[in-house]
């Protein structure tokens, strides 16, 4: 059964005579260590409609789960409230106890008194007690209000889309295809293979980059089931979760623009390097170049180390260029460090007499990467650590070489001027500029530029919307390997959708009362997601709402002059309920 676009008013819900579980969680001391939990399980246990109120080391435990099912049935609860952490974090689980119990999961609600309590206000366990106390209040309130519901089932289209055709974006094309999906392989560049396809030996296992793409290129030419777009972009996206209609602009003359219909799309679009400005640690010197640079320069040598001719006797690493950097790029790239711990002992292998120095601010060699950095030691590096204020500083002798000066930490704070052939500033990962792609597909993007999931631990490749996956370092700095498995991670997440031909959304969407509706359109341009359309209705304009296109984000709720939309799980009524719930407690 497809998703049709709706516009039925809430009934009301009525307060009385409901029957409410609360569970005011310890969580191990997280928050009761800050938060009296009796407290608030004392004043709270008389609110109307509650029967059952007690406190639990941590509720998200099986033996905390069991013993809410076993309250469910034992006294009838109609409604569940659970005082602990971040909904983010747990909204699953406790709806999975409600529905396991007989009890509808969109009567439970959460209050979040972890990180809005105990761990916002250390320093005032009084106030972090009393906020606690406010908060359950207006929850319990809105919990008064809630009906229940049923989830939004919407046929899927068992085809996916694949942007990007680098190792994470090759390898989830693959995995897709085996799993009996079909795939648009969809890549901007006139070949496949992202930036490990220019590569020659990685790290850790030593394996040939541009062997490891090719493999992966013969295999989806073996897979029918996938169809590879080059030099090609994605230029329109309609449709909902599940039956997605995508616009591909093809290669041709003239270009063409072609549609394929898909249940879910996979954003594999890898990074962009960091550029340093002119004279940023000696850039635009001869004899400068980045990590990316020396790195193909590496994989095209086979014997002694030359650059531009002149051998190479002796050479800089400045790390961290354009990494955590105040007011600029302030994270870790994170494979910096054993990047350039590799080409040193690459360099060794090459000619063991190179005098090589590492002008680090600290070393991130992570997991067994710490192997190559105790390598590249016993190969004869030396490694200069330097003071976050005070950058090395690069400049041209007279006599046409380079010279590093630096301050040395483990020699004393000792200013060192080190003469070198060759400097490689060794730059990190930057987000790729794909402004229209973020407009289209309406990605949204973390503090650092990079695409952001919803959670790094539980949904790590999921993003708010709906069908839409990201895999790779499009989401943030990684090794080829963390990419594969992210891109084998979407591959699951989404076969796990569409094998079954249908998927389950969340009712909580925005509703529209036809009869107060006079269409005047600042809803639909209020609408992030394009859920909101016009719709002719017995001779009268009214907005309608694509449920399986709303996000629930309730954006359009309080622009609309006639009162006319409500938000299910979210209504005007439970809102005011909630503060009046909090203020109840601000007045006491």
């Amino acid at each position: 059964m497809s998703e049709q676009p709706q516009n039925r008013p809430l009934a009301p819900a009525a307060p009385s005579a409901r029957r409410i579980g609360v569970y005011v969680c310890h969580c191990g001391g997280n928050i009761s260590d800050y938060v009296d939990v009796q407290a608030v399980v004392d004043a709270v246990k008389d609110e109307p409609g509650v029967v059952v109120s007690k406190h639990m080391m941590f509720a998200c435990s099986d033996a905390g789960q069991q013993e809410m099912e076993q309250d469910i049935a034992a006294s009838n609860l109609d409604g569940l409230v659970v005082a602990s952490c971040s909904p983010k974090l747990h909204v699953v689980t406790f709806r999975g106890v409600a529905r396991r119990a007989g009890l509808n999961p969109y009567e439970y609600s959460q209050a979040n008194i972890r990180e809005q309590c105990s761990w916002a206000h250390t320093d005032d366990p009084v106030g972090a007690t009393s906020k606690a106390i406010g908060l359950v209040r207006g929850v319990i309130a809105r919990t008064r209000l809630t009906e229940p519901l049923e989830p939004l089932v919407v046929e899927t289209t068992q085809k996916a889309l694949v942007i990007g055709g680098g190792i994470s974006g090759l390898r989830a094309a693959v995995g897709l295809a085996d799993l009996g999906i079909g795939v648009f392989l969809v890549e901007r560049e006139p070949e496949v293979g992202g930036w490990v396809g220019r590569l020659g030996s990685m790290y850790p296992h030593e394996r040939d980059g541009r062997d490891l793409i090719a493999h992966l290129v013969s295999e989806v030419k073996k897979r029918p089931a996938i169809k590879v777009f080059a030099g090609a972009e994605v230029v329109s996206k309609a449709g909902s979760f599940g039956n997605y209609q995508v616009g591909i602009r093809v290669a041709a003359d003239p270009p063409e623009t072609i549609t394929v219909a898909v249940g879910s799309i996979v954003v594999a679009t890898g990074f962009g390097t960091y550029g340093p400005a002119e004279s940023e640690f000696g850039a635009g010197l001869d004899g400068v170049v980045t990590l990316t640079e020396f790195k193909e320069l590496i994989d095209a040598t086979s014997g002694s180390l030359r650059y531009r001719g002149k051998p190479v006797r002796s050479l800089a690493y400045i790390y961290c260029v354009g990494s955590r950097q105040p007011a600029g790029n302030e994270y870790c790239s994170r494979y910096c460090c054993a990047a350039t711990a590799h080409a040193s002992i690459r360099v060794s292998e090459l000619d063991p007499k190179v005098r090589q120095y590492h002008l680090y601010r600290d070393i991130r060699t992570y997991g067994t990467f710490e192997l190559l950095y105790t390598e590249a030691r016993k190969d004869g590096a030396v490694y200069v650590k330097y003071p976050d204020d005070a950058p090395p500083v690069v400049t041209m002798e007279k006599s046409g070489g380079l010279a590093v000066t630096v301050r040395d930490l483990l020699s004393g704070d000792e200013e060192l001027e080190i003469p070198v052939d060759l400097v490689v500033l060794v730059t990190g990962m930057v987000p790729r500029k794909n402004e229209d792609l973020v407009g289209i597909l309406k990605l949204p993007l973390g503090r650092d530029g990079f695409f952001n999931e919803i959670h790094p631990k539980l949904r790590p490749v999921e993003t708010m919307v709906d069908g839409v996956l990201i895999a790779g370092a499009c989401q943030g700095p990684k090794s080829s390997a963390e990419s594969v498995a992210s891109g084998l991670a979407a591959v699951t997440q989404s076969a796990s959708v569409l094998k079954k031909g249908v998927a389950e959304l969340d009712p909580l969407v925005a509703t529209v009362d036809p009869d107060k509706c006079t269409w005047c359109g600042k809803c639909q341009d209020a609408c992030p997601y394009g859920a909101i359309e016009k719709l002719s209705l017995n001779g009268r304009e009214v907005a309608a709402i694509s449920e399986a296109g709303c996000k629930g984000c309730g954006g359009c709720v309080p622009i609309c002059p006639e009162k006319a939309i409500d938000l299910r799980g979210y209504t005007d009524a439970q809102i005011t309920a909630m503060i009046d719930g909090l203020l109840q407690e601000a007045m006491a």
